[in-house]
């Protein structure tokens, strides 16, 4: 039998060339996409908090109405500049003239023992030391050793000096019982992670993380609410997604790493 793969592509704005390939495009923000796109303000939704939700919005709204109909095998979700690409094309030159030529569109062979495909890691230490001692003093103090050991630039560390000091700690003590320790160790102890909140998964697995991750995003808006979400922490919900998403289908799931790109169209 057939496996077949169907890949949303979230976007606040028009890409022409997607339209013309085997991506779904799904549509967040304030602009008033074609028909052709899906939208995320109708049924059962949050687009009310899209402002601080962005890509989460339209997995929310997949997740409440397409998911129990869903019939492929394989589902997954990319955005309007980071898209998934084929293995075997991956050491080509890949540009904003010819990415769509290169865009995964089917599941590969090597998949066949994996039930979930997330991004190839991107590595967080080696932030200049002047920024570590601006923004990352109340590390500093606890720990001096950090401005001289990449390996302590963690994914705690990095997220309290650009995201906001102590917020990823006091949001994974809202967890369930079941990953609050092994995911506070997991951010402690890794200076990588698996980014922009895409993965391709079964259907089945799909349902089983929106369940926890939206009910975990639930509590934590309990505890930051959005108002005083300014500047760059107004994406804080998203980023919190991003971590936790690296954590659980490592810990739920057998996953494989596969490559993408970043095209600025």
């Amino acid at each position: 039998m057939t496996k077949n793969l169907k890949i949303f592509c979230v976007t606040d704005k028009l890409i022409k060339k997607i339209e013309k390939t085997n991506l779904i495009l799904a549509s967040v923000g304030k602009n008033n996409l074609p028909n052709n796109y899906i939208k995320s303000s109708s049924g059962k939704n949050i687009h009310f908090k899209e402002q601080y939700y962005s890509e989460l919005t339209f997995h929310y709204w997949y997740w409440k109405n397409m998911l129990n109909k869903e019939t492929s095998d394989w589902i997954g979700f990319c955005q309007k500049r980071r898209f998934w690409v084929k293995t075997q094309d991956n050491q080509h030159k890949i540009d904003n003239k010819n990415y769509f030529e290169y865009l995964l569109s089917s599941p590969e062979k090597s998949w066949n023992n994996y039930s979930s495909i997330i991004c190839n890691p991107i590595k967080i230490s080696g932030s200049k030391k002047i920024k570590i001692i601006k923004k990352g003093w109340k590390n500093l103090i606890k720990d001096p050793t950090i401005l001289f050991n990449k390996k302590k630039e963690t994914i705690k560390f990095h997220f309290d000096i650009y995201h906001g000091d102590g917020k990823l700690t006091a949001a994974i003590n809202l967890l369930h019982e079941e990953d609050r320790s092994d995911f506070n160790n997991y951010v402690n102890s890794r200076d990588f992670f698996n980014p922009h909140i895409m993965f391709i998964t079964r259907p089945e697995v799909a349902k089983k993380w929106f369940k926890d991750l939206f009910g975990w995003l639930e509590k934590c808006e309990n505890l930051f609410g959005f108002n005083e979400l300014k500047g760059y922490e107004t994406r804080l919900y998203g980023y919190l997604a991003e971590r936790y998403l690296s954590f659980w289908f490592k810990k739920y799931t057998k996953y494989k790493e596969h490559p993408w790109i970043f095209i600025d169209n």
